[in-house]
């Protein structure tokens, strides 16, 4: 790696985790199930589908992924947060949140990572 392309990750994982750390920081709960975790991960799926459409619909250089997917994005969202929501869910017994939690994490993520896509798709063939 060389040191422009480490700066364009540094800078990028800084800016994302700096946003999860704001967004996480006062716990937000529907019912059990841990919002703050939901909201970077379903935000951060969005904001990387809009990036490969500009990154393909650009030609971006390799650096410009290691901002905006690996950097940002890879530090805004959390899966390692994620994870302990759903296990503490389970410890305590709370099966339907769990179920609800998981479901929400991956399938509005993907969701909104195809919205993204989307949505950028047709701003940029208008």
């Amino acid at each position: 790696m060389k040191g422009l392309e480490f700066i364009f990750l540094g800078v990028g994982s800084v800016l994302g985790a700096y946003l999860r750390y704001k967004i996480t920081e006062s716990p937000l709960l529907f019912n059990t199930i841990p919002v703050n975790v939901l909201m970077v991960n379903v935000v951060g799926a969005f904001i990387l589908g809009i990036f490969i459409v500009l990154s393909q619909q650009w030609h971006l250089d390799g650096k410009y992924s290691l901002f905006a997917a690996v950097g940002f994005c890879g530090s805004l969202t959390t899966m390692s947060a994620f994870a302990l929501d759903s296990s503490n869910l389970l410890e305590n017994n709370q099966y339907t949140a769990l179920v609800v939690n998981i479901f929400a994490n991956v399938g509005l993520s993907i969701a909104a990572l195809i919205g993204g896509k989307s949505l950028m798709s047709a701003i940029i063939n208008n």
